[in-house]
């Protein structure tokens, strides 16, 4: 099996990579950081995040698993006191594979596509923004705000979450719309809840202020100059989790609080 390591660059992080790397090895396992089967992730989940971009050519044949070196690991399976847990499993037996899909992103002004794991943000301070929002083609709302959030299933507990938007169980492959710092007064009105829609929902949004917006996907930024118009919607690219063990998305939920 060809294997690579992402690791979150910091001292401990190192150490336990360099750990994992010669024990595999040591196993007849060969290290390719061009084309791995699996992607060791060792770090947290902003680590997580920037091995699936940096492997978003090859998902199809690449999977994934974490090992948490950090303050928080949703996405990662193991502790980095499991490491020889994690060598054994890896080495004699097989996983069961969790597919997740991505979001894709795309600016019709420039022909550009992006991906994203957890969510799209579209946000300003300084600036009010004034969009449409449409859903398979109709209106759905007019907001007017600091923005909105876009959010996959797995992002449902990020940044979706910090917005009062709602966790979604392990399992439901969903699209989420919450809106940030929305205005609300008599002359204006939008949803201001969360919106959960199922992932074939394709949606597009619109207005001439998004050139005023920051626009982030996962870890990652683009610049909107010029850019009025997005379209979102749930990618056939699909990262692969490796479980090799029985996971409980319950027990992950309740250690974030």
């Amino acid at each position: 099996m060809k294997f690579s390591i992402i690791d979150r660059m910091d001292p401990n992080s190192i150490i336990q990579r360099n750990e994992i790397r010669n024990k595999l090895i040591q196993k007849n396992w060969i290290y390719d950081e061009e084309n791995p089967g699996l992607v060791i992730c060792v770090g947290g989940d902003g680590t997580f995040l920037r091995a699936i971009h940096q492997y978003l050519h090859i998902l199809d044949h690449t999977m994934f698993v974490g090992i948490h070196t950090g303050t928080l690991g949703f996405l990662t399976d193991f502790t980095q006191d499991e490491i020889d847990i994690l060598i054994d499993l890896i080495t004699t037996t097989t996983p069961v594979i969790e597919n997740r899909p991505m979001l894709e992103i795309e600016f019709p002004q420039n022909n550009q596509i992006y991906y994203a794991l957890n969510e799209i943000r579209i946000s300003c301070m300084e600036h009010t923004l004034n969009l449409n929002i449409y859903i398979d083609d109709e209106i759905f709302e007019k907001t007017s705000g600091s923005g909105i959030c876009i959010s996959t299933q797995v992002g449902s507990s990020a940044l979706n979450r910090a917005l009062n938007g709602a966790v979604v169980d392990s399992g439901l492959n969903v699209l989420q719309l919450c809106e940030i710092m929305p205005i609300s007064n008599k002359n204006h009105h939008s949803l201001q809840n969360p919106y959960i829609m199922k992932e074939t929902r394709k949606i597009k949004i619109t207005g001439d202020s998004i050139q005023y917006a920051k626009i982030n996907y996962d870890h990652l930024k683009i610049n909107p100059d010029q850019l009025n118009e997005i379209r979102i919607q749930s990618s056939e690219k699909k990262v692969r989790f490796a479980r090799y063990r029985t996971y409980s998305y319950l027990e992950r939920l309740k250690n974030l609080y």
